[in-house]
């Protein structure tokens, strides 16, 4: 059991049966009244996103997860094929959990992949990846007023907006909670 104040973004919870990660958490004092906080869990498994409200000193029903690391190797439509690089085996993660990585995830990489009872829970992926630019569009000459951008299209198939300087084959630096640009890298 973990106190609700104790738990924090990444926390493991078991809710109605059900393993739940805590993606969001915010904190709140009121200046009456006992504080509380306020919980975006999301579940692996379906996708299904639940906000929960507790006080503080109420118990949650905290899992033991395990992090391994494991190379992405591809994705077939409905999975995404990892090899554990301890063991060598691979795993199939239903992309329905993580849609949101389609895009992001590059092959070959290597990620922490969170385990409850051998089922993944959570994939960890780095908030500032290094793409290369797989399709740009050409800058339109004269096209130069302040701020103006087109879109490119990485070669995992994210689409970003982007400065009109970038061209085709150069690398840039990409947020990956928000797919926003955020600067040319020149390697």
């Amino acid at each position: 059991m973990i106190k609700a104040g104790q738990i924090d973004k990444g926390t493991a919870l078991l809710i109605k049966g059900q393993p739940f990660i805590c993606v969001e958490r915010e904190f709140v004092n009121p200046g009456k009244g006992s504080a509380f906080v306020r919980l975006k869990l999301k579940s692996p498994a379906t996708g299904q996103v639940l906000r929960e409200t507790m006080k503080t000193q109420d118990n949650a029903e905290e899992i033991t997860v395990e992090d391994r690391d494991c190379q992405y190797l591809y994705n077939d439509g409905e999975h995404f094929h990892f090899m554990m690089t301890e063991t060598y085996e691979q795993i199939e993660v239903p992309m329905e959990s993580f849609v949101d990585y389609q895009f992001i995830m590059k092959e070959g990489e290597t990620y922490r992949v969170t385990f409850w009872e051998h089922q993944p829970l959570d994939i960890q992926v780095p908030t500032k990846v290094v793409y290369e630019v797989a399709e740009a569009e050409e800058a339109v000459k004269g096209d130069t007023v302040t701020g103006a951008t087109k879109n490119v299209t990485t070669e995992t198939g994210l689409v970003v907006r982007v400065p009109i300087f970038i061209k085709q084959g150069e690398k840039i630096l990409v947020n990956t909670e928000t797919k926003e640009y955020l600067e040319r890298v020149n390697k």
